[in-house]
């Protein structure tokens, strides 16, 4: 064991204030270079990281040549009888510039395996930046960064060429122990060379341990400590209102944007009042982008959203109010709860901006009674009570939505966005949810949008929709007239039809269906720009044998091709004129109860089926 155990005690101050500095310069990169959008972005990025990269003389000989007394900052140190060159402030300098790339990758690493809809959410919940930094992306990023620290640490621990050249190698001053071990070997005292090896080695691997110890820990409280209930039961319905909002004298949502996305172009106006609207199109539409340019997580390249009269976007004037002063409530599809804090924290997170305004009236304490008291209600009113002190992961998936769906109420917001909500349950739970969330919409005085691509859930749920193809705006309306009298093929076939056939007009009263090959009755005026003809599978009206004999519009023989079954349904696909030639070869498809297919399959062919003239959708090219 050497006499002289200095080295050890430089080292470990050393490691621990060039962490220390480290730590909150890493972390301070990270964050700027995670929302950093201008030029530059991979340049920037190569030189904060080219320490890890360069032999460590070369950045060396860079610290020296720039805190030398010629040196830029060497020069700007020389009034202040300050020296860093040949010191132990040296060594802490080249350990700080040698393992800031660590600290500084982990932790935007860890930054960037947080959910972005944490932040979004939480930005539309009035948090500053300054505390969704705190409270949600500094918890969730917890494991990474202490790894990193620990990363730091060991690789401060370790440095030895860029220490030599710029603090030396001075006995009791700057020595440290990589330095001990080089120069003990130098000087043939193997015993005391072996001595350092292996402390620094217990020192390198206790960090290491401790780094593999915490993410186990980490990942193990992370994990759900139950099987999710995927049936789960409601229970008695409450009476009380999900939230005590204030009132909108007007609620009334405008916006008109544009926005250039990969694959097109979102160009879209649409209106909203109190009454639900539903947001219908394929995947890939532009659906949630519209929600997020009005949440103000994402910017329209031009355009106007006004919110009760008030302006949250012109392109125009300037104007791009942040999102946490929007007054929006934003679920989006996997509900975003915060993972690291309870079913009540998430909750009153809603009403963070709330208690920010009111600490400056009341008492903290009467704050937080009043805090708690709202939490309290939107428990209760989301059959929630007995759940407040649970974390998100304890939770069932309609737990999940529930929670959710009461921290975007419980700040009072003017416009309720929901995106796809009811996507990530199953069947069972989606209509037990969709059934409350009609009701707590049935309360609500604020506006509500509803994305989905589920034709079904947007016409239970919305009494009008907006329907989306491409980013483009093809239809808005009452729901009935959207579904009955689609003015375009494309809105046909986004709202569930499935039968079409190109079509011209022969009369006022009559067209011909070029694909099926027959003649039509038709009831409702042609269109001058006819194109097409359709008709809903549910809504073809098969004929008794006994009656198809009768005179009756639009009756055809038709031959049975192929079925499809479903657990209530069948489908049947149908050709009109002659028998089929293969098992691709109809014209129709048409839906039918199981009861109803009882019959109808004992039926002798052809069948006789009839195409009411009020149930044809003409459209236009």
């Amino acid at each position: 064991m050497p006499s002289d155990l200095s080295p050890l005690w430089i080292s470990l101050k050393t490691a621990l204030f060039s962490t220390i500095a480290t730590f909150f310069l890493g972390i301070a990169a990270a964050y700027w270079m995670l929302n950093y959008r201008g030029k530059g972005k991979f340049l920037i990025e190569s030189l904060l990281i080219s320490p890890l990269i360069l032999p460590p003389t070369v950045v060396g000989f860079l610290l020296l040549l720039l805190f030398g007394k010629n040196g830029a900052i060497g020069k700007l140190l020389i009034p202040l009888n300050f020296s860093v060159v040949f010191t132990g402030y040296g060594a802490i300098v080249a350990a700080i510039v040698v393992s800031f790339p660590l600290m500084y990758r982990v932790a935007l690493g860890a930054f960037e395996q947080v959910d972005a809809n944490f932040l979004n959410v939480a930005r539309t919940l009035g948090a500053s930046e300054w505390r969704i930094f705190w409270r949600i992306l500094m918890p969730l990023s917890l494991s990474g960064i202490f790894a990193g620290t620990l990363l730091t640490f060991a690789r401060a621990l370790g440095e030895f060429g860029a220490t030599l050249m710029l603090a030396g190698n001075i006995p009791g001053e700057t020595q440290t122990i990589p330095m001990a071990i080089y120069f003990a070997v130098e000087a043939g005292a193997t015993h005391e060379a072996g001595f350092w090896t292996i402390a620094i080695l217990c020192l390198s691997m206790s960090g290491m341990v401790a780094v593999n110890i915490w993410q186990t820990r980490w990942q193990t409280r992370q994990q759900p400590l139950r099987q999710r209930k995927k049936n789960e039961n409601w229970g008695a319905q409450s009476s009380e209102s999900p939230a005590s909002f204030l009132g909108f004298p007007s609620s009334a949502l405008r916006v008109a944007i544009q926005k250039q996305l990969p694959n097109f172009h979102l160009n879209v106006s649409l209106s909203a009042d109190q009454e639900p609207l539903g947001v219908l199109g394929a995947s890939g539409a532009g659906k949630s982008m519209i929600l997020r340019c009005i949440a103000g997580v994402e910017t329209p390249s031009q355009g106007k959203i006004v919110l009760n009269g008030r302006v949250l976007f012109d392109s125009a004037r300037g104007i791009n109010v942040p999102s946490r002063d929007r007054r929006v409530g934003f679920l989006v599809q996997n509900y975003a709860l915060f993972p690291h804090l309870t079913v009540s924290q998430n909750i009153a997170f809603g009403l963070s901006k709330l208690r920010s305004q009111s600490v400056q009236k009341l008492v903290q304490q009467s704050v937080q009674q009043s805090v708690q008291q709202q939490v309290n209600t939107q428990l209760i009113a989301m059959q929630l009570a007995e759940y407040g002190d649970r974390y998100p992961h304890q939770l069932s998936g309609g737990q999940q939505q529930r929670v959710a769906l009461a921290r975007a109420l419980v700040s009072q917001p003017e416009v309720l966005l929901l995106d796809e909500p009811f996507s990530a349950l199953d069947t069972f739970l989606r209509s037990q949810l969709e059934q409350q969330m009609i009701t707590q919409l049935a309360d609500y005085p604020g506006v509500t949008l509803l994305v989905t691509h589920n034709l079904e859930e947007a016409y239970r749920v919305c009494p009008n929709l907006l329907v989306l193809d491409q980013g483009q705006a093809i239809a808005q309306g009452a729901k009935q007239a959207i579904f009955d009298r689609p003015a375009t093929y494309t809105v046909a076939q986004l709202t569930g039809c499935k039968n079409f056939s190109r079509a011209v007009a022969l009369s006022s009263t009559h067209i011909e269906a070029i694909d099926w090959g027959i003649r039509l009755q038709v009831a409702e005026p042609i269109p001058g720009a006819l194109g097409y003809v359709g008709i809903r599978a549910h809504q073809i009206v098969f004929v008794n044998p006994l009656d198809s004999d009768r005179p009756d519009p639009n009756l055809f023989l038709c031959w049975l091709t192929k079925t499809s079954e479903t657990p209530h349904r069948m489908t049947v696909f149908l050709k009109f004129n002659s028998a089929p030639t293969h098992i691709e070869d109809y014209h129709l498809q048409a839906e039918v109860f199981k009861e109803t297919w009882l019959t109808l399959k004992n039926y002798p062919h052809p069948w006789s089926i009839k195409l009411d003239p009020v149930r044809l959708i003409l459209m236009r090219v």
